[in-house]
């Protein structure tokens, strides 16, 4: 006959549950959560990377179905990186695989980053006097879905920044990424660097500075439909907003 557990192993149980609760709440409660919403018609799979040196946020990815979202909490301390979301996922003889933003063929991707083309948010959260997180978005590397960073109850300047149009449906033939390839509807639209590799476009050697890396007509395609956006490697850093004390941060998908 199995003993009943001791009075002391219950304790310690509920002692760990409620240690555990509690941690959760106090994150919840701290004031400041992340949350991804998905405004598409179809499931996207965000992914998270953190800059060197700083946690992976929830596994680095998961699946996040049409008109649902998800919240967790932020980090309580200095933390950089970006979220993306991933399209056209699926499983293939155990392989999982996504047609823009694969993170290495995972559902979580721990820390990898994703494929170009993709949208991207960029976020430093908890720095300067006042407690500042920034936050921007990146066409940079292309873009394949539209993105929005929406800011609540922040103290500052703090503007809904990010890129509503949709820009498959413009995207210029010589940019184009078509799944399956050549005959398949656009899927995502690369940058200039991409698409041709020049020194001049990807801003390396000669061309990585302020002063020698310039706007070009492929990232003006971009910046003319998203102005809010970073479209070039030096594009101006006002782009990103600098938000004091934020309660939420909300990147939403097909905002």
């Amino acid at each position: 006959m199995a003993s009943s557990p001791s009075f002391s192993s219950l304790f310690i149980f509920s002692a760990t549950a409620l240690l555990i609760f509690s941690s959760i709440a106090e994150a919840y409660n701290s004031g400041f959560i992340l949350t991804l919403v998905n405004n598409c018609p179809y499931t996207v799979w965000p992914g998270i990377q953190p800059n060197v040196g700083h946690p992976v946020l929830e596994k680095g990815g998961f699946a996040l179905n049409s008109l649902t979202h998800r919240s967790f909490p932020a980090p309580t301390q200095h933390w950089s990186g970006r979220i993306w979301a991933r399209t056209g996922c699926t499983y293939d003889r155990g392989n999982f695989y996504c047609t823009t933003g694969d993170c290495g063929h995972r559902l979580e991707c721990n820390g990898n980053g994703g494929a170009t083309p993709a949208t991207l948010a960029q976020f430093v959260l908890h720095h300067g006097h006042n407690d500042f997180s920034s936050y921007g978005v990146s066409l940079v590397d292309g873009f394949n879905i539209p993105l929005t960073v929406t800011p609540h109850e922040g103290k500052g300047v703090c503007p809904v920044v990010g890129c509503r149009a949709n820009l498959l449906e413009t995207c210029p033939p010589r940019l184009q990424v078509r799944s399956p390839a050549g005959h398949g509807p656009v899927v995502a639209c690369k940058s200039g660097c991409e698409a041709f590799g020049t020194d001049e476009l990807c801003c390396r050697n000669h061309y990585n500075s302020p002063q020698t890396c310039r706007a070009s007509s492929f990232s003006e395609f971009f910046k003319h439909a998203c102005p809010a956006t970073f479209t070039y490697a030096h594009d101006s850093p006002t782009l990103m907003h600098e938000c004091s004390s934020p309660r939420e941060l909300k990147v939403i998908f097909c905002h």
